[in-house]
């Protein structure tokens, strides 16, 4: 797995505190930054989160590059909607010589792992022949039709992933390049660094946030799940670890 930041909103801390400053003052907007120092910043800061005023954080987004991670990443990270992503395509793409992200307790079973990956070549195997199948069958189409061989080839070889694509794995790579605002990311970050959250996601989850805090240390020092701060959320379906949790994200 990579994660990097790709850019981010600068002087973050500082627009959200000059929202706030708007929203509780009668500045002007051309003097709404007057004044904004480090120390009255945190203080805004510290306010809003205080009294759980989570608009003005959406002024701030970060753009994340992400890969080596499955398609069933792809799926739950695209549940969080205020967000915009863009994925590589298995439509345009020729996955041929995917790779595979291999779960923890897979990797770590010699039994599994060769059942695991036994299934993911076979997968391989039929998405190459299927593609070759389709490919040709198209590719004579399109030269009947009077396309020339070398643009008929690349439009079947097009049309031929798109349905080869069916075979491809769950664990098969993709990757992401994702926008989301800072009360977004405080979402996520509550709900997908959880214990209870799936293994790669939570990973996945955790860096982003190991990123952003040296991005913005006061913006992110109280992001992450629930438990760091407050009591445990899930209820009969605890992990029983929140004083590991907290020292976790305490140091990260």
């Amino acid at each position: 797995m990579k994660v990097e930041i790709l850019s981010h909103t600068p002087n973050g801390d500082k627009i959200i505190a000059a929202a706030a400053k708007l929203c509780y003052s009668s500045s002007e907007i051309d003097t709404l930054l007057d004044g904004l120092t480090a120390e009255r910043t945190d203080s805004f800061l510290d306010m809003l989160t205080s009294l759980g005023h989570e608009s003005p954080f959406e002024h701030v987004t970060f753009t994340f590059g992400i890969e080596g991670v499955s398609r069933a990443v792809l799926a739950q990270i695209t549940r969080h909607r205020i967000a915009s992503f863009s994925v590589q395509s298995q439509r345009y793409v020729n996955k041929e010589n995917f790779t595979y992200i291999i779960p923890p307790a897979i990797m770590n079973n010699p039994e599994a792992l060769a059942e695991f990956t036994a299934a993911m070549e076979y997968d391989r195997a039929r998405y190459i022949k299927i593609a070759r199948i389709l490919t040709e069958e198209k590719k004579s189409q399109l030269i009947a039709e009077g396309r020339d061989e070398k643009s008929a080839e690349k439009i079947a070889q097009k049309a031929a992933f798109e349905d080869a694509r069916g075979v491809l794995p769950n664990a098969c790579d993709t990757k992401i390049i994702m926008t989301m605002n800072i009360r977004s990311l405080y979402n996520f970050f509550n709900l997908r660094c959880c214990n209870r959250a799936q293994w790669e996601i939570r990973t996945l989850a955790t860096e982003m946030l190991r990123l952003c805090r040296g991005v913005y240390p006061k913006l992110f020092e109280k992001a992450g799940p629930p438990c760091i701060s407050s009591p445990c959320h899930e209820g009969s379906m605890t992990c029983g670890k929140i004083k590991e949790v907290r020292e976790s994200f305490a140091s990260l």
